[in-house]
């Protein structure tokens, strides 16, 4: 499956052999979990590489649980139907998929509300299905977990933010550490008194007191919840941000601050008809930019990361062995894109191995990113060949990949842009290039043009296809070809030595073993 023979137990040094035919990998392959909050209901059903998977079915109602709560102290009547309806649904569809049962929680409104147990008994009833209605702490600590699920070893603080609560959960080393709950979720804000002045008070002093807990948390801050995601969105919107993708989004403090005053002046139907936010989730943008402004002032992060991985994905990191929490999520999603898709599954290790030599110099490319294009350099061959640069690039650039900044998507996806397409001009996705900078650039050029090449030698039966030999400052290079690699440098091979040559500016290249 990975290109290796049976037994063998050579591997990609610090990547570690794959995992998808380990049976407790095998158990995570398909894994539905439900999520009932104050705003909405949702289902995720996760599928594919165990360590990143895939989001084989996902769908949110906006019940409004949580809607009034704060004067009533139950559950909104039309949410508990709504809800209700949603969980009927949900139930059915992870019984037609053949699903294991599902994994549900509930938070801040069913555990504070009156008739919250009333309603998980109904749910019950109504559906089989066991609702846990977990604690603020346990909320914070699951949606901690979805982070470590795209950030293996992140550090920093985690900020939840729900319609009726708001956790906070602390990172060190790839654990969980401090967290608490507290009562700041937007619904529950709309019932402080006083106005403006009331809501500052009440929000300075709050944020206070959570920060006398956690201690200073001078690192990422992680923002985990839908109405982070909508300040996120109207903060792309605002700086006409090239590439649409929350997740790893990254804001400095000052841009932050800019977009809440920027939220403040400009009208909500305007924002939402810009940037495609539901009516009921502008309602709560206005009070969630507040608290995060106090949030950023009293614990000044470093540097502030949106994560679109929070409590569903915390469900499903809390039934992964620790051998699978280890791995890179996004070597895992790619080997399992290879396995899956390509032409020749387990090529991907053999064309590292060939290309890597061109990077070895101080201030090459990330190993993991060399590794991650060697993987996906063919999975998108069933595209029209005229289009398959146009296809590699939107996938790597969009597809749910985690483990990755927004730079190295790009990255990715001009390398595997440059192995079906020898140059750029003109290309549609020109903005988005303007993420990375002219180093780069041609890093990711030179490293598509050397895949393009490789490629070319795919049919070796082998086990080295040759290997390259990159001498920048004499700026020579060479290519000496294994024994059954020599009939496959044709008339093309030879053509796409000399692009990779020009781009690596080399002006003496050397063939042997012809």
């Amino acid at each position: 499956m990975d290109g290796t023979p049976s037994g063998d137990t050579r591997d990609w040094g610090p990547f570690g052999r794959p995992l998808f035919d380990d049976p407790k990998a095998r158990a995570l392959s398909r894994v539905g979990v439900v999520d009932v909050g104050s705003n909405s209901v949702r289902m995720v059903v996760f599928n594919g590489a165990a360590r990143s998977p895939a989001y084989f079915f996902n769908e949110k109602v906006m019940a409004g649980l949580g809607t009034g709560m704060a004067e009533t102290g139950r559950l909104n009547p039309k949410g508990r139907e709504r809800a209700l309806a949603a969980l009927k649904r949900f139930t059915a569809l992870a019984e037609g998929m053949g699903l294991p049962p599902l994994t549900a929680v509930a938070t801040a409104a069913v555990r504070e509300a009156e008739d919250g147990p009333e309603f998980a008994e109904e749910v019950l009833r109504e559906t089989g299905l066991n609702l846990f209605v977990i604690d603020g702490e346990e909320e914070a600590r699951l949606s901690a977990q979805g982070v470590l699920l795209g950030w293996p070893g992140a550090y920093g603080l985690v900020c939840d933010i729900g319609g009726s609560s708001m956790e906070l959960a602390e990172l060190r080393e790839g654990e969980v550490h401090k967290r608490l709950s507290s009562k700041l979720g937007p619904q529950r804000l709309k019932t402080v008194k006083g106005g403006k002045a009331g809501l500052k008070a009440h929000l300075k002093r709050e944020v206070a007191a959570l920060a006398e807990v956690m201690g200073e948390q001078r690192d990422r801050l992680f923002l985990v919840g839908g109405s982070w995601r909508a300040i996120a969105r109207i903060d792309m919107d605002r700086r006409g941000y090239p590439l649409a993708v929350l997740h790893e989004y990254r804001m400095s403090r000052k841009a932050l601050y800019a977009t809440i005053a920027y939220i403040e002046e400009n009208d909500p139907a305007d924002l939402r008809a810009r940037t495609g936010l539901s009516e009921s989730r502008m309602a709560l943008v206005p009070l969630a930019a507040q608290v995060l402004k106090y949030l950023v002032r009293e614990f000044k992060p470093r540097d502030i990361a949106v994560s679109s991985y929070g409590i569903r994905e915390g469900m499903l990191y809390e039934q992964m062995p620790q051998e699978l929490r280890d791995r890179d999520p996004l070597i895992e999603a790619c080997r399992f894109a290879e396995y899956k898709d390509a032409r020749m599954p387990g090529f991907g290790r053999r064309l590292f191995e060939f290309v890597q030599p061109l990077f070895a110099a101080k201030g090459g490319i990330d190993r993991r990113l060399i590794k991650a294009a060697c993987l996906l350099h063919d999975v998108s061959w069933r595209a029209h060949p005229d289009y398959r640069h146009e296809v590699c690039f939107d996938e790597a650039t969009r597809a749910n990949l985690g483990g990755m900044t927004h730079q190295e998507r790009v990255f990715l996806g001009v390398a595997l842009l440059h192995r079906y397409k020898n140059n750029r001009t003109d290309s549609p996705f020109e903005p988005l290039f303007e993420l990375l900078d002219d180093t780069a650039l041609q890093k990711a050029e030179i490293l598509g043009k050397a895949m393009r090449f490789g490629a070319m030698l795919t049919a070796s039966e082998d086990e080295k296809m040759g290997s390259l030999r990159f001498f920048p400052k004499k700026k020579a290079l060479e290519l000496r070809l294994a024994p059954g690699t020599r009939d496959l440098y044709g008339e093309v091979a030879e053509s796409r030595l000399k692009a990779l040559a020009d781009a690596l500016d080399v002006k003496d290249l050397v063939v042997k073993g012809r």
